[in-house]
């Protein structure tokens, strides 16, 4: 298994990324994707519509994100092989949400360390 590393679309793209996965479904607002340098991105693997709208990032609301998003990941298992499938080297997964703890990318880190 690969290091997976997490980092805000915002921040620059440094020399340790290694491959970059844009891991969301909408693209950030003010981030112009050349400056971005993806090599990827998997809009399958995000959060459905459905569930990105009804957290909207409510603290009260992390736990039971994490539980619906960690379903919808297995209810998905194609998308997650195919992103298994990039994780041969260093990885940072790049996500848009202010909050570097609560946010989807970090609960897609966690599922995909657990097997």
């Amino acid at each position: 298994m690969s290091t997976i590393r997490l980092k805000r679309a915002y921040e620059e793209p440094g020399p340790d990324d290694g491959v970059r996965i844009f891991v969301e479904r909408l693209w950030p607002r003010g981030v112009r994707k050349e400056d971005a340098r993806l090599d990827l991105w998997l809009k399958d693997i995000a959060p459905s519509p459905e569930l990105r709208k009804w957290y909207g990032h409510d603290p009260a609301r992390w736990k039971a994100f994490r539980d619906r998003y960690r379903r919808e990941l297995q209810d998905h298992p194609e998308a997650v092989a195919a992103l298994r499938e990039k994780l041969t080297g260093p990885v940072t997964f790049v996500y848009a949400a202010r909050d570097t703890e609560r946010n989807s990318a970090a609960v897609l880190r966690a599922f995909l360390d657990q097997g």
